[in-house]
């Protein structure tokens, strides 16, 4: 495994005139980025969130070479993202939701092919490039429509196909499924996990749809007012805030005393004694199904996962998210 992404001590600040007075404004700094730390190796696929304003549009910025970092040194594809532009462009792609790389008027197959100029694709290369993401994400059908006549999903797809055409080693990914229905949502995240099962690309994923994260992400980074609070796995994350899988088992009839299991409490009854609701804390849902079933007859039962969404609600609301990240 090699480094695609090496930043350290990653520092963005901006000067504002706030108001002072009826009259007079006056400057103040802000910090977007407060010294972010972060190492991606060729193939992972990272997730990179945060609530709005945390700095992570603004982490991905300075990875792109669109802003110059106040302080701390980065590197990306081995390359300093500012200094070397021009390089740098040619090893990454980058696919923002609100923005396009699509020429509006032209036919979609048109834009690829300006494309493999702009970039000096080689013919043969664009061609296999193109031909898997045709097949992988269906774009046959509106190929020579206008973009400007696709609809969201559809461009969407073009627009994370005009990303790859070129091979990049890295892809940026801002809010990719922001505004798609739920068919289109599906084809994009299919689409992202085929390519990051193949390892040959680095996806580093931003966005508030936590689905895309727990399906595509094995690991999570959480920035909050520009410093990372959590650097890990999301499993980590769920034992940090003590979020634990429920299992929901239905009764043919209601026990007279609900049974205590060894390493999973009793959370709580329902539907008249008939539900019984268990978190998994040092016992696994298999052995709390196994011990129920040796002491009730069971109708049904349920494994339901902790809510990633919740969890990280929590993370931002607590003060511990102020001090040192949390790594694992």
């Amino acid at each position: 495994m090699s480094l695609v992404i090496d930043a350290q001590g990653l520092r963005k600040e901006f000067t504002v005139r706030v108001r002072a007075g009826r009259l007079r404004r006056e400057k103040r700094t802000v910090t977007a980025v407060d010294g972010v730390d972060l190492r991606v190796e060729r193939g992972e696929t990272l997730g990179y969130i945060g609530a709005n304003g945390a700095g992570k549009s603004t982490t991905l910025k300075m990875l792109t070479g669109v802003l110059t970092p106040s302080a701390g040194e980065v590197r990306v594809c081995g390359l300093r993202p500012v200094a070397q532009r021009t390089r740098l462009a040619l090893g990454i792609g980058v696919v923002f939701g609100q923005r396009s790389q699509l020429w509006w008027d032209l036919p979609l197959r048109d834009s690829f092919d300006l494309l493999r100029h702009v970039y000096r694709v080689p013919a043969g290369d664009h061609a296999a490039r193109l031909r898997r993401c045709r097949e992988l994400l269906d774009l046959d059908e509106f190929l020579d429509t206008p973009v400007r006549q696709l609809s969201l999903g559809q461009r969407m797809r073009g627009e994370l196909t005009a990303a790859l055409l070129h091979g990049p080693r890295v892809l940026f990914l801002d809010e990719p499924t922001i505004g798609l229905d739920v068919v289109s949502k599906q084809a994009v995240r299919d689409f992202l996990g085929e390519l990051g099962r193949a390892g040959d690309t680095t996806l580093v994923l931003t966005t508030h749809d936590l689905a895309d994260i727990e399906r595509l992400c094995r690991r999570l980074v959480v920035i909050d007012h520009g410093r990372v609070v959590h650097d890990g796995s999301i499993a980590a994350l769920h034992s940090r805030y003590g979020s634990r899988r429920l299992v929901v088992a239905e009764l043919d009839a209601a026990l007279a005393t609900p049974p205590a299991l060894p390493g999973a409490p009793l959370e709580r009854v329902e539907a008249d004694g008939r539900r019984l609701v268990y978190a998994c804390e040092s016992a696994g849902a298999a052995e709390v199904v196994a011990g129920l079933a040796g002491l009730a007859t069971l109708r049904d039962i349920a494994i339901v996962e902790p809510d990633i969404e919740e969890v990280v609600t929590r993370l931002y609301r607590s003060p511990a998210s102020r001090q040192a990240p949390v790594t694992g």
